[in-house]
């Protein structure tokens, strides 16, 4: 079964870090993507841009509209996703849980149960 994580965060928070901290937190996250991509659970870890540089597209009268992004107006916006394939949701609940940065924000747990086929 597979499931996506994704990470919120937003440009203060990540710019508030001192320079030494920030590397330690990449480090750390560097050192979970190893430990489940070693594993064969994780099968991507995505880091999205800043909020600022998101694009909404809609097809208006035929053709692409493209305004600034994101859709929504808050400080915080997805900042990463991960694709797991596990066993099960229990196994997905444990590596969400081990996200380093879990013990200071929420991580979001969502079930893939369809996926396009590959021709």
């Amino acid at each position: 079964m597979k499931y996506l994580l994704m990470i919120y965060g937003n440009k203060e928070k990540w710019s508030s870090l001192p320079p030494e901290e920030l590397q330690e937190v990449i480090a750390k996250q560097d050192a979970f993507n190893t430990r489940y991509r070693e594993s064969g659970e994780l099968l991507g870890a995505y880091g999205l841009g800043d909020a600022d540089e998101a694009k909404l597209v809609r097809r208006v009268n035929g053709q692409a509209a493209v305004t600034d992004g994101p859709y929504l107006e808050t400080k915080e916006y997805m900042a990463s996703f991960y694709l797991l394939d596990v066993p099960d949701e229990a196994r997905a609940l444990e590596i969400a849980a081990d996200m380093p940065s879990a013990d200071q924000d929420p991580v979001e747990l969502w079930p893939v149960p369809h996926e396009a086929p590959q021709s």
